[in-house]
This record gives structure tokens, sequence and C-alpha cells, in this order.
């Protein structure tokens, strides 16, 4: 499949999706496809679990205190780039965001599979649909995104975001894994499709 008949199969989301303020565009990505083209095939899914990091202010963002390195390049450029890094063996994929020059970025926390479940069962070696993508580092291994993804763009392939479908509800809360000691830790910025069961952590009823 070529570029031309990716582009016709989905309606890529545009530049100026990306153009708003990085908690609002947390929640608009909900919903939307997360695509990803490999010699292997196709796999795709909702993204249904997000998470914000407002550098250089927050404590938990890599680009805190206006962090410029090799790693957070891309977060200084415009909005709509694609910003893998490594955590311990994992790729983790981020949607850069914010104005050029302001590191901001949104953490892609888990997908409900929709296309090419086969090849993410495969490369996952699991079976349990639920289980294959309701992480960070389950979704890229499942869906084939790597660390060659870092700095290009999600509007054009191999690795796309396109419309999907309109969430009913959202629930935010606090972020996952933040060990800071201060108010960084209590920031709802993550946010989830209500009641899906694909998300990676549910809060406690």
């Amino acid at each position: 499949m070529g570029k031309e008949q990716i582009s016709e199969d989905f309606k890529i989301k545009s530049k100026d999706f990306y153009e708003i303020p990085t908690i609002e565009l947390a929640q608009s990505l909900l919903g939307c496809l997360l695509i990803k083209k490999t010699i292997e095939g196709i796999a795709a899914g909702y993204i249904v679990e997000t998470e914000a990091y407002i550098g250089p202010n927050d404590k938990a963002a890599h680009s805190y205190q206006n962090r410029r390195t090799k790693r957070t390049e891309i977060m200084f450029h415009e909005a709509g780039l694609v910003y893998t890094f490594k955590m311990h063996t994992h790729c983790l994929v981020n949607v850069v965001s914010g104005k050029e020059g302001a590191p901001e970025a949104i953490l892609i926390r888990a997908l409900e599979p929709y296309l090419g479940i086969d090849l993410m069962k495969k490369r996952r070696q699991w079976e349990n649909i639920y289980q294959l993508t309701n992480g960070p580092g389950k979704l890229t291994k499942a869906i084939g995104i790597t660390m060659d993804d870092y700095g290009s763009t999600f509007r054009q392939p191999p690795l796309l975001i396109a419309d999907g479908i309109m969430p009913e509800a959202v629930s935010s809360g606090k972020r996952i894994g933040i060990d800071n000691s201060d108010e960084a830790k209590d920031y709802p910025w993550r946010f989830w499709i209500k009641d899906n069961p694909f998300v990676s952590k549910l809060p406690k009823k």
C-alpha cells in the first residue's frame, strides 16, 4: 500500500489539529486512530488513554526547565511531530505539542486494537486482546513503532494519526509512575475514554 492509498483510506489529522493547548489536545486525541505501516503490514488502534506533559514548569516532563538535549530536541519544534524515547527496554511514543520553543508533549498510553490484530499478537507473543496494547510500551511493540520514528510527522506515512471514533465520555486523573515529591505527581493530566476496557490502569471503585 502506497502513501496515496493510505491517505485515501484514512482521514489524516491536519496540521491545525495539533495547534491547540496541550491539555485540550490530550483529550482530542482520544478516539483518534494511530496507524503504523511496516513491511509486515498495517497495524492500527484507537487511542484510548493519553498523558500530558507541560514543560518547562512540569517537573515530570523531560523538558523541565527547558532541558534541551539530543533526546528532547524534537519537543522544541512544531506540534504534531513524533517524540519517541526509550524507557528501560521499551520504546514510548509521544505527540509533540505546544508552540515552537515551548517543549510540551503527550504520551500515548493505550490503544484499542483495530487493524492488524493478528500481527500485534505475533509481535507481542500474546493472545489476550485486552492486554495487547494496554500500556505505552505494549502498544509501540504491537503496532511497530520504534526509535526510527523519532522526529517524523503524524501526518505522513509510515506513522499516522487519523479520524476515528468520538468518545461518549472522558475521564481524568493523576498521571502514572510520577515519583516527584512535589505537586507534579498530583496533576490530573491523564485522560482516558471512560469505561474502555483497553485502558492501562482503571481507577479503583
